[in-house]
């Protein structure tokens, strides 16, 4: 009996020490469990701290800087004050008429072509009203886009509000207020660009005149010839680019109709249960929005050469467009495999009775279609081929789902081929962060914040994170590497303008003969076409932001109307009326990014303006004003081009410190983004991430090449 209780004993405590050990496993795994599961928290808590919306439209601000130097562009602006200056001392001693041999039409700009002395004074006094108008235009537009930020902030807050009728009322004001804005500054930007214009035609025409006057056709004029026929072909480029952003509009009409079909043709077919990966879908979707609407950015931003074309370019931004859908479908994909299998059962929908991934091929196909009625480029070309093995791979995966049965060999080529796909397709985003110049890290539209609750797929966060940092990363980079090419030809522009500022001091009124008179001319005619060509930009500049926010208040507003009518997309809590709310969002989100591009352009002129160029204008307009042969003149005219010489160094030495700001920011971005980041990733193999490096690095590489090759992007 007490052998049997002492059994009985040693079974109770074994099931006891067994229970317990089990006990013990279980909240192991499950404090193991939701330490990943707060880590997950804590990495989207992470990348959202530093995706903000004034992160975003910092990192704009760095990547556009290589192109938007307004300060490196004021460069020639002292020279061209300087060289007006001595065409107003070169008049005093100069005088013959041009009216010996007059165009067939007569002059459009010169107003007395029998006093070449006239002639050039009115060039000085077009040049001074030129600079005037600037000074006073920039202000004005400096106002008028630092009121832009209040516009969304409210924008942003009627947009977060359940109420439809409530959006429908309010929001248009909101957005006719930055429409009314944009155009302001359109016309602004116009008639200071069109004061610059005349005073280039001005001197275009008067050269011209003076070699039929004098019918002298050495090589200084047979390059004075070559110079006005050069000009005269970049002022044919220079309209063409004014019709492709103003073609802008149509396209982004495009986009956005595009953008709600993509959406409405995923939603519509999404497995259930699948709501984290529409989710990640969507977030594709919207930030290819804001991909396309960056290549407008670059359009207003650079000199482009004619030789790519716009529909070339706007064929190339289409198909980058696609870049974020394309990765989340693709990462999608690779979510079903493990290292040696693939996860069946992830892969077949019990309930449904059939493949998730035939709504992965779906989506591919979509994609291939929209893309396919592109005109031919390099792009589109890449985007078909990662669509046809996205299909091609679903269909395979889709076959074999209902039974799971597959052989080792079969497994392992179609592992593979979806590792080999991942890879091409985060290339591809790469490829299209560097030709769009879109941040790698973007922020959240509100409607999509909102859905908090649904938390993004962990193992593909955690892939992404890591992916975009090094992304980040080759794109600070590239950024550096153009800014520095920047200085470089800043250096090379300093050296000719200064050459050109001592051959004027060097000039004696007296000594001053035609030959030279031509010349002094066509250094005018370079510097200040300089300094036209940037405000042209600005043109191009705010007529982008009125089609954008033209875009946000006709077609998304109105299909925004239309989907609140209708009933909620399925069982989705995020449905189409909800994307559209975002979809307006990007759209003035991003319009306001460039307005505050330009708000920060505009106050660095009117700094510079303020300080080096305004007491200079001041000047020469003295120096018209009195008499030549009074000493007053010829001491005014030392003083203007002393003064010029060092409003020349200064504006440099502004570039220079502006240029430390930059690295500065760039090396504290990153440092803030791997800070924020990596300590919430887990490790990963030194392969792994020489393999990330090399598909980023490569891909930014490439695209600056092309940059190089196709679009032929000036600096000045």
């Amino acid at each position: 009996m007490f052998f049997v209780l002492h059994k009985i004993t040693i079974k109770i405590h074994s099931f006891i020490k067994s229970t317990s050990v089990k006990t013990s496993l279980l909240k192991s795994n499950n404090f193991r469990f939701l330490t990943g599961m707060k880590t997950m928290g804590d990495l989207v808590k992470a990348t959202k701290s530093i995706s903000k919306a004034e992160d975003y439209r910092d990192d704009i601000k760095l990547i556009m800087q290589p192109y938007a130097n307004w300060e490196e562009y004021l460069v020639p602006a002292p020279v061209s004050i300087a060289i007006l200056g001595e065409l107003v001392c070169i008049s005093s001693n100069v005088d013959f008429s041009i009216n010996k041999n007059p165009p067939k039409d007569g002059f459009q700009y010169i107003k007395y072509p029998d006093s070449f002395r006239a002639c050039l004074m009115q060039v000085a006094n077009s040049g001074w009203a030129a600079f005037n108008t600037a000074h006073t235009n920039m202000d004005q537009i400096r106002l008028h886009t630092a009121n832009v930020p209040g516009y969304i902030k409210t924008s942003v807050q009627i947009l977060l509000q359940d109420n439809d009728e409530l959006v429908q009322t309010l929001l248009p004001d909101q957005l006719e207020n930055i429409a009314t804005i944009s155009d302001q500054c359109v016309q602004l930007a116009d008639q200071t660009e069109k004061k610059f214009t005349f005073v280039i035609n001005l001197i275009q025409e008067l050269l011209e005149a003076c070699i039929n006057a004098k019918k002298v056709y050495g090589d200084d004029l047979e390059k004075v010839k070559r110079k006005i026929e050069k000009n005269k072909m970049k002022k044919e480029d220079s309209e063409r680019a004014k019709e492709r952003a103003l073609e802008s509009l149509e396209d982004m009409n495009k986009q956005a109709a595009e953008a709600q079909k993509s959406f409405d043709t995923a939603m519509d077919s999404l497995p259930s249960g699948w709501e984290v990966i529409g989710m990640n879908f969507v977030e594709g979707l919207t930030d290819d929005v804001l991909s396309a609407l960056n290549i407008f950015t670059n359009i207003a931003a650079t000199v482009v050469e004619v030789k790519l074309g716009g529909p070339m370019m706007f064929a190339q931004s289409n198909a980058f467009s696609k870049s974020g859908q394309l990765l989340g479908l693709s990462r999608t994909l690779n979510s079903f495999t493990e290292p040696n299998q693939i996860k069946w059962s992830d892969v077949f929908d019990q309930n449904e009775g059939k493949a998730k991934t035939s709504f992965l091929s779906k989506q591919f196909e979509h994609i291939n279609t929209s893309v396919a009625s592109e005109n031919d480029s390099e792009a589109k070309t890449k985007a078909i081929n990662i669509c046809t093995k996205g299909t091609n791979l679903c269909s395979e995966l889709s076959t074999i789902a209902p039974d799971g049965k597959c052989d080792d060999g079969k497994t392992k080529e179609m592992i593979g081929g979806i590792q080999k796909l991942l890879k091409e397709t985060e290339k591809f985003d790469s490829e299209s962060k560097a030709f769009t110049n879109t941040p790698a890290f973007t922020p959240e539209p509100p409607q999509q914040a909102k859905e908090s609750g649904i938390k993004r797929a962990g193992e593909m966060a955690v892939e992404n994170a890591r992916f975009r940092i090094e992304q980040s990363r080759a794109q600070l980079e590239k950024a550096r590497e153009l800014q520095k090419q920047s200085l470089e030809n800043l250096e090379k522009n300093q050296k000719e303008l200064t050459e050109i500022l001592v051959t004027l001091r060097n000039c004696e009124v007296k000594e001053i003969d035609f030959n030279t008179t031509i010349k002094v001319l066509v250094e005018g005619l370079k510097a200040m076409g300089r300094v036209k060509e940037q405000w042209e930009k600005m043109v191009r500049f705010f007529q982008m932001i009125s089609s954008i926010i033209k875009t946000s208040l006709s077609r998304s507003l109105d299909d925004f109307v239309k989907q609140s009518q209708k009933a909620s997309q399925k069982h989705l809590s995020y449905n189409s009326k909800k994307f559209m709310k975002d979809l307006i969002y990007q759209q003035a989100f991003y319009a306001s990014n460039v307005a505050s591009l330009v708000n920060m352009i505009s106050g660095t002129y009117v700094e510079i303006s303020d300080k080096h160029l305004m007491d200079r204008i001041s000047s020469l307009g003295k120096l018209m004003a009195l008499d030549p042969s009074k000493p007053e003149f010829i001491s005014e005219r030392v003083k203007l081009e002393s003064a010029c010489e060092d409003a020349q160094k200064a504006i440099r030495d502004l570039v220079m410190k502006n240029n430390e700001k930059f690295e500065q920011k760039t090396k504290e971005r990153m440092e803030k983004i791997e800070r924020e980041l990596k300590p919430m990733l887990p490790p990963v193999s030194e392969e792994k991430m020489k393999e990330i490096k090399g598909i980023t690095e490569s891909a930014f590489k490439e695209m600056s090449q092309e940059d190089e090759d196709q679009f032929a992007c000036r600096f000045y």
